[in-house]
């Protein structure tokens, strides 16, 4: 090695990561439970073959009591890292494994025209992001169907009176005011009609646009904006005949603004429930028994004497967790949604039927475990815990009640796997995976043109 700085790479990121530990004399699996990441990811970055994302970097910070500038990554690492995934995305026929190894070399020699590629491919990721759901919008979203079926309704009635006006010659001048009348009734619900048409178009995939989507979504996109932080709720007034709260939030008012009333219910809710799992799960108790259970849910739940769920929606919603949860009700439909990089979640309508999350619901407290990957370009590995809880509100004389939740936890695509794989979509309409015994329709991926 010459004087000055040669080759500079995020070595010493990896390096001082696994020296550390090693120091505090800490298995991988304690220390990537306590961060909330999988122990094959932390084994990833201590080699220096992942990047090291800011929620994850200041966790690990924490977790090792380092200091987190010292975890910075040199410019070059973090291009390298990204070269690496889009060439794994565009799939092994068009970069060789030998021209991988040589992502770095390239980075340093040509840092523009890396970033150039890189920008290409996140572009295109998006894109693709963009269609999947815009496709699955347009499929399912019960707001669209309305808006067309009332645009062709009002065109229908506008056509049928004025082919009476203009094809009868002699009309009584009563029954032709009232033709008129309705001409002119009809043309106003056209345009209205055209007009929430317009607004769900223009809406995009943006939240708060009022009527264009469900509370759920109003009030996921509100928690995702908080990084999936509820804080606790109030018990401010409710009103007596609908039993919605007339009251905001802990911190004001302000802090459900733009949502609507019923969004601002659920946001409640989700609050509440939040605190109660803060409440039975304190930090830093919670964070040390999942580290001891090596990030086994159901060994933390019967630690604290909390149910399972519960652990699922704390480890899901930490600070920074890269963590996907997924919750349904005994028909299936979503209650929750907190995605995970890489593991698509349908927006309307069910998701795919090999979830773990369905195969629970018919085994009420037995856990399931499975390593699935995902369909598609830039398919992935997650290994999923699921779990199933019945509640009997009503005592005997009531129904059984049964919420049931999968963790979705990224696994590393280079560890070995122990067991098969399942291979899952995320749900029919746009799930390219020919040959699935569980298809419930054609995928618009598949069809002929």
């Amino acid at each position: 090695m010459t004087g000055g700085k040669a080759n500079p790479s995020p070595s010493l990121t990896g390096a001082a990561l696994r020296a550390r530990r090693l120091a505090l004399g800490l298995k991988q699996a304690e220390v990537a439970a306590a961060a909330g990441i999988s122990a094959s990811y932390l084994n990833l970055i201590e080699h220096d073959r992942r990047r090291l994302a800011g929620g994850a970097l200041a966790r690990l910070a924490l977790v090792l009591d380092l200091d987190p500038a010292e975890l910075h990554p040199e410019p070059e690492g973090l291009l390298a890292e990204d070269l690496r995934a889009a060439a794994a995305h565009a799939g092994t026929l068009a970069v060789g494994a030998g021209d991988l190894d040589r992502a770095e070399d390239f980075a340093a020699r040509f840092p523009g025209w890396a970033s150039v590629l890189i920008g290409l491919y996140r572009r295109a990721e998006g894109l693709e992001r963009a269609v999947e759901a815009l496709n699955d919008r347009m499929t399912h979203d019960p707001h669209l169907s309305a808006a067309v079926h009332e645009v062709l309704s009002a065109v229908a009635s506008v056509r049928s009176t004025a082919a009476i006006l203009a094809e009868t010659e002699d009309i009584d001048p009563e029954w032709q005011a009232r033709f008129h009348r309705n001409l002119d009734q009809d043309s106003a619900r056209l345009a209205e009609g055209a007009r929430a048409l317009v607004a769900w178009l223009d809406s995009g995939d943006q939240y708060g646009a009022q009527g264009m989507i469900s509370p759920l979504e109003e009030v996921e996109g509100w928690l995702a904006a908080r990084d999936w932080q509820a804080d606790a709720p109030e018990e401010g007034p409710v009103d007596g005949r609908s039993g919605r709260p007339t009251g905001g939030l802990a911190g004001g008012e302000d802090e459900t603004a733009g949502l609507s009333t019923a969004a601002r219910v659920l946001a409640r809710t989700m609050a509440a429930r939040a605190a109660a799992d803060a409440a039975a799960l304190p930090d830093p108790a919670f964070g040390a028994a999942l580290t001891r259970a090596g990030g086994d849910p159901l060994a933390v739940a019967m630690a604290f004497g909390a149910p399972v769920l519960s652990v699922f929606r704390r480890i899901a919603t930490r600070p920074g967790s890269g963590a996907g949860l997924v919750v349904c009700d005994a028909s299936g439909s979503f209650t929750f949604r907190k995605p995970a990089e890489g593991f698509a979640l349908p927006r309307f309508g069910a998701g795919c039927p090999l979830w773990p999350l369905y195969t629970v619901l018919g085994r009420p407290m037995q856990p399931v475990a499975a390593v699935v990957q995902t369909a598609g370009r830039g398919a992935r590995r997650f290994r999923i815990l699921a779990f199933c809880e019945p509640h009997y509100p009503g005592g005997f004389a009531g129904p059984e009640l049964r919420e049931a939740a999968m963790l979705i936890l990224a696994e590393d695509p280079g560890a070995p796997v122990a067991g098969p794989v399942l291979p899952v979509g995320p749900t029919c309409r746009i799930c390219p995976r020919t040959g699935c015994a569980a298809r419930r329709e054609p995928s618009i991926l598949t069809e002929p043109a």
